[in-house]
């Protein structure tokens, strides 16, 4: 059964509420900002994070791929439950559960002893955020009259890139002057505040008929994106796919996944309503965003190495190198609704993304000697094509559903982008480490360990051990990467190009006098 979106009237809105909007947003993304931060701080931390003790911890490639995902599938396994607690038990409140959570993981994520360690404690940040994400777009969409919620959800989005500008600078500050625990210690400071920020000014809402919680759809989609991403970065250690274990792996989470589709739509109270998937435009959007952000974490991945191993920058010269990336994203995703409305969502969608792949592509001439402005060029194009993808089609997923159930649209488009960007941590880093191995295996010494062709760190650390004798190495490990980056590069791209092609099919073109496009959504939602 279907639901007619109700009347956003403005006498839905308290007037204290209506009058202070801007001021909570600015709240909202706050609480945003720690949970985006983490990952973009951690970007130029993983370097120092594979160095050894005292250093670093001596993590391997596959143990920084994990300490990524741990929170990222935390995050994304969660998110659903994060957002129906929140329509049942208020906003607010799970709001500042989830602060709390995400700062004593941060804290303790910091004192780490070991990669093992750091895994476990970057999951607990992960199991904070979940309850935060959602919760920020959720109390949006209750605060603002629908005709402002396009401009607050731009600014918003803004707010990511805001993020994904200061976190490699702080980043590579901290590293300048503390241990690398500081990119995490840095958290707790800004919980603190956006604590008692939220406790004076933002207001409870919740759903007056909130769906149930669905503990076994939860524990399906995390063992199965678990199993899937593990099977994939297996795949990648060993350079062998075809490995029976790597095999086993990976199509026992595909099973599980599809075991999870099959409960949720037998359910009467599933995580996820699929019968949203049955309106192409939503589908389509969905994905999307999972694409970008496949693409996004894969390239940070990769870049942080290129920069600070190939090219010998260190941890803050690389977070400003990143600054074009998030400044594009800054300045051009509180506009993109302006282009949207001129061209159509298709049109600006389909253009974003093929900008995107063109940027992957061009990571491909990058050299050892390759003039830095050039990959600066590279960063911003691509901060324009994700602010002009992003915004348009977070407005067109949160408008999709009802107000009520903004939590569950919130938690649906985080859910994709979180897959997205583990997924793109798992797939490019398997990529990368397996077209590494292939380029340096026969340029190690007789009797190398296996670990040793894993990453372009773990090869220059046995260079390191080896002495005089291993100075040779140092040039054949950075021609490899560089080649392995290359391939690495072109799969992103390739995918990109796929999401593009999508849009240009399947998402509403240019509307005129309030008339929907061709494929426009019509704003309906099932019943819970």
């Amino acid at each position: 059964m279907t639901t007619a979106v109700p009347d956003d009237s403005r006498s839905r809105i308290p007037a204290a509420v209506h009058r202070r909007r801007w001021v909570i947003l600015g709240v909202l993304m706050l609480s945003l900002l720690i949970v985006v931060l983490d990952n973009s701080i951690l970007n130029v931390a993983i370097k120092t994070i594979s160095t050894p003790e005292p250093t670093g911890l001596g993590a391997t490639q596959s143990e920084l791929e994990w300490a990524i995902n741990a929170y990222t599938l935390v995050f994304a396994g969660l998110l659903f439950s994060a957002g129906l607690l929140g329509d049942r038990l208020g906003r607010k409140k799970v709001l500042l559960g989830g602060l709390v959570v995400f700062g004593v993981g941060s804290a303790l994520a910091a004192m780490s002893g070991s990669p093992a360690e750091l895994i476990v404690f970057r999951a607990v940040m992960g199991l904070g955020a979940a309850f935060v994400m959602p919760a920020t777009l959720a109390v949006l969409m209750n605060v603002f009259e629908r005709d402002e919620q396009p401009k607050a959800i731009g600014i918003w989005a803004g707010g990511v890139g805001l993020a994904i500008a200061i976190g490699p600078i702080t980043g590579g500050v901290l590293l300048d002057h503390f241990w690398w625990g500081s990119v995490f210690l840095i958290n707790v400071p800004i919980v603190v505040l956006a604590l008692g920020l939220m406790i004076w000014l933002v207001p409870d809402s919740r759903d007056p008929a909130p769906g149930r919680v669905d503990p076994v759809g939860v524990l399906l989609s995390v063992v199965g994106l678990v199993l899937l991403v593990y099977g994939i970065i297996r795949g990648g250690q060993l350079a062998d796919f075809t490995d029976a274990t790597v095999l086993a792996t990976i199509l026992a989470g595909l099973a599980v996944l599809a075991a999870f589709v099959v409960f949720e739509k037998r359910s009467d109270h599933p995580s996820i309503d699929m019968s949203f998937f049955k309106n192409k435009v939503f589908s389509t959007a969905i994905g999307v965003i999972g694409v970008v952000f496949f693409a996004l974490m894969g390239v940070t991945f990769f870049s942080v190495f290129y920069t600070q191993t190939v090219r010998g920058y260190s941890p803050l010269q690389t977070g400003l190198l990143m600054l074009p990336l998030a400044v594009a994203q800054l300045v051009f995703a509180p506009r993109a609704r302006l282009v949207v409305d001129r061209f159509g969502n298709s049109a600006v969608c389909t253009a974003g993304m093929t900008l995107i792949a063109g940027m992957l592509a061009a990571f491909a001439v990058l050299d050892a000697d390759t003039p830095i402005w050039i990959l600066e060029v590279i960063f911003f194009f691509m901060g324009v094509g994700m602010a002009h993808v992003m915004t348009p089609l977070s407005v067109v997923i949160m408008q999709a559903l009802p107000r009520e159930k903004a939590g569950s649209a919130s938690a649906l488009s985080n859910t994709f982008r979180q897959v997205g960007g583990a997924l793109g941590i798992a797939v490019l880093g398997s990529v990368l480490s397996t077209a590494y191995r292939s380029g340096i295996e026969d340029k190690l010494p007789p009797g190398a360990p296996h670990a040793a062709a894993e990453s372009i760190e773990a090869t220059l650390g046995l260079a390191a051990r080896l002495g005089d004798r291993g100075e040779a190495l140092v040039g054949p490990a950075h021609d490899a990467f560089l080649h392995a980056m290359h391939v690495t590069a072109l799969c992103g791209a390739g995918i990109a190009l796929l999401g593009a092609v999508a849009m240009a099919v399947f998402l509403p073109g240019r509307t005129k006098d309030g008339q929907k496009g061709k494929g426009e959504p019509e704003l309906v939602a099932a019943d819970h």
